[in-house]
């Protein structure tokens, strides 16, 4: 069976405050009204919201005019969210709407998660995707997030022509040293080595 209640205050998806609702007595019972989210419906509370019905419609209003200027700065975004993928473009994890909400947050917004609709709740790839951000009443706007590769840095990069040559040099030497050969610069005679027996032969006297 069903309770016919007034909001006393907006809950979505359900409604705005000062709107009449037939809910599950239930949920009534145990939720919206303990929580003073809303009243039973009767003649009393009907003209106690009526006396109110000004004040209630203007705040209505005011909070219509922030969400379309929400929705006005959110559509003009150009966000970029960038992950770890591999080279198929799928993502090692998953762009989630908590994701998205740490993302809106450093441009300033300040969006409860239950708001943004994902297509199939996550990402797992990159591309260009549209979410739904559900502001205040009917209002929603439509959000294009770009989703691209981190680029990883690998050892094997290759070096200038260069840094390739100075390289090989190095090399040359590092091979060269310690073995006993003496390389001789451009235009000069490297010196002979003498054999171990004639190095240790005396010099004849004259």
């Amino acid at each position: 069976m069903n309770m016919k209640v007034i909001l006393n205050k907006d809950i979505s998806p359900l409604g705005e405050e000062g709107d009449v609702k037939e809910v599950a007595k239930g949920y009534a019972r145990n939720f919206l009204l303990p929580r003073g989210i809303a009243f039973r419906y009767t003649e009393r509370t009907a003209r106690l919201f009526e006396s109110r019905r000004e004040e209630i419609e203007e705040r209505k209003k005011l909070k219509h005019d922030d969400a379309a200027s929400v929705k006005e700065r959110l559509e003009a975004l150009e966000l970029s969210i960038t992950m770890p993928a591999g080279a198929n473009g799928k993502l090692y994890g998953a762009v989630t709407s908590q994701t998205v909400i740490d993302e809106l947050s450093k441009q300033g917004f300040q969006i409860e998660r239950k708001r943004i609709e994902i297509p199939g709740n996550n990402i797992k790839s990159t591309g260009k995707y549209k979410f739904t951000v559900k502001l205040y009443g009917n209002t929603t706007a439509e959000l294009f997030i770009n989703i691209v590769a981190q680029e990883t840095k690998t050892a094997s990069k290759e070096l200038p022509a260069k840094d390739r040559r100075r390289r090989a040099g190095e090399d040359r030497n590092e091979n060269t040293s310690g073995t006993g050969e003496n390389i001789a610069s451009e235009g000069e005679t490297a010196p002979v080595a003498l054999a171990p027996e004639v190095a240790a032969t005396p010099e004849a006297e004259d």
